[in-house]
């Protein structure tokens, strides 16, 4: 919904298995974005937790990269490559080098040189000097809030697994479309959700590079039900858009941390 000179968001979901209903809820602002997550109790009945969750936002979805990377890298990948140096691509390196401990090399690269030199210092990567040099590594991330193409198809090795992170909004393109005509497995976290918002996705669909069929959910490679990647030459694509239900299971994490510490105000 249109709040002030942003918008204002409400992401749902129901964890069966927790036991927890949630939501996420947002003002994107040009002040800032504050953001909460809720969590409710469906065997008590009750609130559980409320948590400021601007930290926990960047932490679940640099995650999510990290499942993808666990189960869709090619074996033995090395070197990790990031094109964008917001605070949400820290947790990204944070994560896929959790995930991956082979990382021995992570290369970097943004416009603003101030940004990047910084940005470099602190996640312990060297600075690209195009966007070609860290779209050359073994797992590549785009996390930008660029509305045209950071990622061009041509640069990608064989056997890169790409993690597309910024573009949340069909207005906008990370990934150009000879990275989905050379992707021989595309995956994302809901492909209800990407029909509305992944612009990475939309275009090239109805330009024909790609078929919604072809396009799966990140949970059926966990789960087992299909296998992403066939070959260590396949590249393959995670299309990362960001779902509630994720939001839930960090903020049960996070709950039951708090508890375990004894942090936290009890009303």
């Amino acid at each position: 919904m249109r709040f002030g000179d942003g918008v204002f968001a409400v992401m749902s979901a129901v964890d069966h298995e927790l036991g927890l209903a949630g939501l996420k809820s947002y003002a994107w602002l040009s002040g800032g974005t504050p953001f909460v997550v809720a969590l409710f109790d469906a065997e008590q009945a009750a609130l559980a937790v409320v948590i400021e969750a601007d930290k926990l936002g960047q932490l679940r979805t640099g995650a999510a990269s990290a499942v993808a990377a666990k189960h869709l890298a090619k074996e033995g990948a090395r070197t990790l490559g990031v094109i964008g140096c917001g605070w949400q691509a820290e947790s990204q390196v944070a994560s896929i080098r959790e995930a991956l401990p082979g990382i021995e090399r992570v290369v970097a690269y943004c416009r603003t040189e101030k940004s990047l030199r910084a940005f470099c210092k602190k996640v312990g990567a060297e600075p690209g000097e195009s966007h070609r040099d860290p779209a050359e590594q073994d797992v590549v991330v785009t996390v930008t809030t660029s509305r045209d193409p950071v990622l061009r198809g041509e640069w990608l090795q064989p056997g890169a697994l790409v993690c597309a992170v910024g573009a949340n909004d069909p207005r906008q393109r990370e990934l150009d479309n000879v990275v989905l005509e050379r992707a021989v497995f595309v995956c994302c976290d809901s492909v209800e959700q990407a029909r509305l918002e992944s612009g990475d996705l939309i275009e090239p669909i109805q330009r024909g590079v790609l078929d919604w069929l072809e396009v799966h959910e990140l949970h059926e490679v966990v789960s087992g039900e299909i296998a992403g990647r066939s070959s260590p030459e396949d590249i393959v694509v995670f299309k990362s858009n960001g779902i509630a239900a994720w939001d839930i299971a960090i903020g049960a994490a996070a709950l039951l941390r708090a508890r375990e510490k004894k942090v936290g105000n009890e009303f």
